[in-house]
């Protein structure tokens, strides 16, 4: 059987349904190229979790056919589950433009994580394998270094763009649309593309547009101190920030780890120009306040973050003044509305101009594909087969239809769900099986301890609280020595619900009773009880669920 005959599998382990933690690989036969390594970050639903990380089961099972880890661009949703996959399995080498590399490397050494092959790669670089071959395609993104990645397979070619836009007057490169065409001319049989604004209609608007836009707010309020918040891996919306601020003659003064971090590696990679603009807190308190803008973390609201501690009045080093005005360069990421309007709302209270992109157009602007850019990949690459990707249902449906209105086949555009995979086999494609995926959780220092069955109970105890019943049981006369002692956090306050807790006391009381009368039940068997009976008994007094922690002391006398 000769090599061409053998299939090639496409694995999503992680992208799909959802915005983040993006990972799949490219198989064929005893080699496996992945691409991307993301985490999502946890909703309130995930109570206690801090990263959720796609399930590499499937890689560390593969492990000996792992040939390389290929990075698309440094975002966290891209590059995140790095750290914790090499603590688990094996990558010989790992291959991301420079941006992401520098960003990689930071995330490695503040985990005390040592890895020597992480490498370089840029538009020019080809990477060749037993099998396959890569090449990458410079994209435009809100990073810099995004590229898109081409791997010709014996079956055919494999195409993903990574996350992108097209911008004809972007701030950094442009978009190599030659390769694009050029790849297109010689045959792309599946495209695996970004979804992540299909619903919306047109063209994304420039990055030059959102220029523009700081730059009239600059020459309005030359004597205001002014207070940016914005995404900390925007980099190119950082530049002409810094740009901004040198035609008006204003010193930078940074807040959150993250922007600083992004800030730093971004001039020592030549993104952004004019490091002199930087200063500290204590200088740019003794400045006038047009001679300073600030430059913070917390277009989120996030409650930690800097520009959230500047609301509040709790920041150490800086505090609000009447005539400051404050621009949030950035969208409400879906579920954090209520905490921007939140920080909105008492930067107002403190007497301060806010400007959104609400009330400012072209304040932003998404480093993503609207329909049109999306329709323009898709002629650009020819793709026989489309695979959306990065993006809930209802966006990679709506990339599905775009695709199809290009001309590609119904039966030919694939939406998958995590853990589904593809068969490219002679050019042309199949579904393929389906393998075991399941969300990691981050808690703290552990991985992949805390599951579904914890999260359940989180969610209990948030809504409705525990209940501890705590029992002194004689073991020898089997006999129940007091009424037991019934105490809850979360549940009701005890003071005003006294008739409540007698009536539980007095059903738990009955139903130790009856198991402590049958001499072959254990205290374990007594604990179940408890919780069998208890929850329905509690249920339909109050209409809650709370959990249930029986405690059985062993009194001897």
């Amino acid at each position: 059987m000769d090599n061409k005959s053998k299939e090639t599998k496409i694995i999503v382990l992680g992208g799909l349904g959802e915005v983040g933690k993006n990972m799949y690989c490219v198989m064929h036969e005893d080699e496996i190229i992945v691409i991307d390594a993301g985490v999502s970050f946890a909703g309130g639903e995930l109570l206690g979790i801090d990263y959720v990380l796609p399930d590499y089961s499937f890689l560390k099972e593969n492990e000996s056919k792992i040939k390389a880890l290929l990075i698309t661009h440094g975002h966290e949703d891209h590059i995140g589950a790095i750290p914790f996959l090499l603590k688990s399995v094996n990558i010989p080498a790992i291959y991301a433009p420079n941006q992401a590399k520098e960003l990689i490397k930071l995330k490695l050494e503040d985990r005390n994580i040592r890895y020597d092959n992480l490498y370089v790669y840029d538009e020019n670089t080809k990477l060749n394998f037993k099998h396959m071959e890569v090449e990458f395609i410079r994209t435009t993104h809100s990073i810099p270094d995004s590229h898109g990645i081409s791997i010709k397979t014996p079956n055919g070619r494999i195409v993903t763009t990574g996350d992108f836009k097209f911008d004809l007057t972007p701030i950094g490169p442009m978009a190599d649309l030659y390769k694009m065409a050029k790849l297109g001319e010689e045959g792309v049989d599946l495209l695996i593309s970004d979804s992540t604004n299909a619903l919306n209609e047109g063209m994304s608007i420039s990055e030059s547009r959102v220029d523009d836009a700081l730059i009239d707010i600059f020459d309005k309020y030359k004597y205001n101190r002014i207070i940016i918040a914005t995404f900390a891996s925007n980099i190119y919306r950082l530049k002409h920030i810094f740009e901004s601020c040198y035609q008006h003659n204003r010193k930078i003064c940074v807040f959150g780890r993250s922007m600083e971090n992004n800030i730093d590696i971004s001039i020592k990679g030549g993104y952004i120009d004019h490091k002199e603009l930087l200063v500290s807190a204590e200088v740019a308190n003794t400045l006038k306040p047009g001679e300073v803008t600030i430059l913070c973390t917390g277009s989120q609201g996030e409650p930690l973050a800097a520009l959230s501690r500047i609301a509040d009045g709790t920041h150490k080093q800086i505090k609000l003044r009447p005539d400051d005005i404050v621009i949030f360069s950035s969208s409400a990421i879906p579920g954090n509305a209520l905490s921007i309007h939140k920080t909105i709302n008492k930067l107002y209270l403190k007497g301060v101009k806010v400007f959104t992109n609400m009330t400012v157009n072209n304040l932003h602007t998404s480093g993503h594909a609207n329909q049109e850019e999306l329709k323009l990949m898709i002629r650009l690459l020819k793709p026989k087969y489309l695979m959306p990707f990065h993006g809930d249902y209802r966006m990679l449906k709506e990339h599905a239809n775009l695709g199809i209105d290009c001309g590609i086949p119904k039966e030919n555009t694939f939406i998958l769900k995590n853990g589904d995979s593809l068969i490219l086999k002679n050019h042309h494609i199949s579904k393929g099986e389906s393998y075991p995926n399941n969300d990691i959780y981050v808690d703290g220092s552990r991985i992949g301890e805390v599951g579904s069955a914890v999260i359940r109970d989180r969610k209990i105890m948030a809504n409705d609280g525990i209940l501890v019943v705590i029992a002194n049981i004689n073991s020898s006369t089997r006999k129940l020595l007091t009424k037991p002692n019934i105490t809850t956090r979360g549940f009701v306050l005890v003071n005003e619900n006294e008739e409540l807790l007698k009536k539980i006391e007095k059903e738990a009381t009955n139903i130790i009773n009856n198991k402590l009368a049958d001499n072959k039940s254990s205290f374990t068997d007594i604990k179940n009880q408890l919780n069998l009976d208890l929850i329905p008994f509690i249920l339909k007094l109050t209409g809650r669920r709370p959990i249930i922690l029986p405690i059985i002391l062993d009194i001897k006398k």
